[in-house]
């Protein structure tokens, strides 16, 4: 079982090579000057968000038009596209366009919409070493108001040096409130590119590390993980989730969870 990969960055859609996910997808769209992609989501619902450039979506005949405008992840908050199950939809490229394409089972039938910038809630989680940054893109909490039948997805800065998701946490069954089943995915960059960060994943069943470099991926249908930058580098990741409802609830690894207890201390601390 391969839970952590190296997905291609050539022109055109490029998949990952191999996933041990039941609900969720990911690929990683390139293309150049007025370059197009044609395709359908069939019995999927997918979220296109502009990781870099900008491009024109048609979707089922709506335009909208030159969504996008950061040059990179670390250059801003996204644009993104809601694709629903059922529709055909074009890309075209305004400049070299990079779009990361999550997707999951849906029968929502609704129409297609744009997440602007202003629509992403921003904010820190953790504290001391272990502080990142966050986007929330499309999550139940923060943007009740847009329809998705199961993908919650958002973005994450790790600084220099610093961890993230940590505690370590999983979501591998029902049993809310305490938790929800969710498998997720981090999709990885790297600033500078040519810098790295290390995940651990562990369950049952496995214990072990990967190296994060631009353009990995990270596939965790269960268990804990977390991640950590290396110092002198920025990592950031592509988060997405589905299950069987959109409410998030995670448990922390009951080892690690008293680090967790400290934040509130040492946000009073300065740290």
């Amino acid at each position: 079982m391969s839970y952590f990969e190296s997905v291609p960055s050539a022109a055109g859609l490029n998949r990952v090579p191999h996933s041990p996910f039941r609900l969720l997808d990911f690929s990683l769209l390139i293309l150049a000057e007025g370059e197009t992609f044609d395709s359908s989501t069939g019995d999927r619902e997918f979220l296109a968000v502009l990781m870099g450039g900008k491009g024109t979506f048609v979707v089922n005949g709506q335009t909208f038009a030159t969504v996008g405008g950061r040059p990179t992840v670390f250059a801003g908050k996204p644009h993104s596209v809601y694709l629903p199950c059922g529709s055909s939809y074009t890309i075209t490229a305004h400049g070299r366009v990079e779009v990361g394409l999550v997707s999951a089972p849906s029968d929502l039938k609704t129409a297609p919409y744009v997440i602007s910038p202003d629509k992403v809630a921003t904010g820190v989680w953790g504290a001391a070493n272990f502080t990142r940054n966050y986007h929330q893109i499309l999550t139940l909490a923060s943007q009740p108001d847009l329809p998705a039948k199961r993908l919650i997805v958002g973005e994450t800065f790790t600084p220099s040096g610093n961890w993230s998701t940590y505690p370590p946490h999983r979501h591998e069954k029902d049993d809310l409130p305490r938790e929800a089943y969710h498998e997720e995915l981090y999709f990885f960059k790297v600033n500078p590119a040519d810098g790295f960060g290390m995940v651990r994943y562990y369950n049952s069943e496995i214990d072990t590390g990967y190296i994060v470099r631009d353009n990995t991926i990270l596939m965790a249908p269960n268990g804990y993980h977390t991640t950590c930058s290396a110092p002198g580098y920025t990592s950031y990741f592509l988060w997405a989730l589905a299950g069987h409802h959109r409410t998030q609830a995670t448990v922390d690894d009951p080892a690690l969870a008293w680090v967790g207890r400290t934040v509130p201390m040492l946000k009073m601390l300065g740290h």
